[in-house]
């Protein structure tokens, strides 16, 4: 029951980062369909400097690993700003290409540095073994990431930030009614680039958080496993709402974690239902979740709407 709860916490912590992001750029009128790329550049960053600092103590560690992974997330994001917000490209497609782009660049960048290091190595795999215990704390039996605290954090913050500031409330007026924000001296680009910039430093620290989550390596020919859009539909679940977000993040990551300890519960391991159906419930719940959720879904109403500044 401990490492379900663990698991469980772990893999919701992931979701609510990612899902957070995706709520930022959204409520400014960017669809950031791309996460799943963000996840990957932010992972690539995050795994290559625990990778170079095996010996650091465990402060520099975490923040060292915490702001290349945060800055990596936000120099990829910069391509669906420029993209979208300034050239006014169709977002999803930019978000699309994102996508396949990451997971190729991180597989060839990962592959030429183990190159460099051993001719004979060609692998896209990254050991940070002794590094990410920097993140780790044991409480007994149960074993404390420091992602936990960090994407709680990163809820009550964004609540805060959303709903009793003068910029969230900007914020959603660009993905409201961007013509009618405009009107009042509002600079939608600018609202709209912060969106945006913001979905990447938490989509990447997202990346981190799930590579590290259960393993010592990471195989970036993997990507995220669809950890990416997963999080775009506990957004849609959570109604672009922290809080709603985050009891989201709960459920998909408990389903998510049984894949993992499902084979330590004796009921469930009587069964006989292979791993891979574990592995699956996740994304066969979004399935579920969103048909029948998604007719009372209110998404921001210029979402993924190019603006025109005197366009009416």
């Amino acid at each position: 029951m401990t490492l379900l709860i663990q698991y469980t916490l772990i893999f919701a912590s992931v979701l609510s980062l990612v899902a957070l992001g995706g709520c930022f750029s959204e409520h400014s009128g960017v669809i950031n369909l791309g996460l799943e790329g963000v996840m990957v550049m932010g992972a690539l960053g995050g795994a290559l400097t625990l990778k170079a600092m095996p010996n650091a103590s465990a402060p520099a560690i975490v923040f060292a690993t915490l702001g290349i992974s945060a800055l990596c997330g936000l120099v990829y994001t910069l391509l669906l700003g420029f993209a979208s917000i300034n050239c006014g490209a169709d977002q999803t497609l930019v978000g699309t290409a994102m996508n396949i782009l990451a997971t190729a660049a991180a597989t060839v960048i990962v592959k030429s540095l183990n190159m460099a290091e051993n001719p004979d190595n060609v692998s896209s795999t990254v050991q940070y073994v002794s590094a990410k215990k920097a993140f780790i704390r044991r409480i007994g039996s149960f074993e404390f990431n420091w992602f936990m605290l960090i994407a709680l954090i990163a809820i009550v913050l964004a609540w805060i930030l959303l709903y009793k500031t003068r910029f969230g409330l900007r914020l959603m007026a660009c993905g409201e009614n961007p013509q009618a924000a405009d009107s009042v001296g509002i600079n939608v680009f600018f609202y709209r680039w912060c969106g945006v910039l913001i979905s990447g430093i938490l989509g990447g620290i997202g990346g981190i958080c799930y590579i590290t989550a259960g393993v010592s390596e990471w195989k970036f020919e993997t990507g995220v496993a669809g950890f990416g859009f997963l999080s775009l539909a506990v957004m849609i679940f959570g109604a672009w709402k922290p809080v709603n977000i985050a009891l989201a993040a709960l459920l998909f990551g408990f389903f998510r974690a049984l894949s993992n300890v499902y084979s330590g519960f004796d009921a469930l391991a009587a069964l006989g239902i292979p791993g891979s159906i574990y592995n699956m419930l996740p994304y066969i719940i979004s399935l579920v979740v969103l048909a029948l959720t998604s007719q009372n879904s209110r998404a921001p109403k210029a979402e993924g709407i190019p603006y025109e500044k005197g366009r009416r």
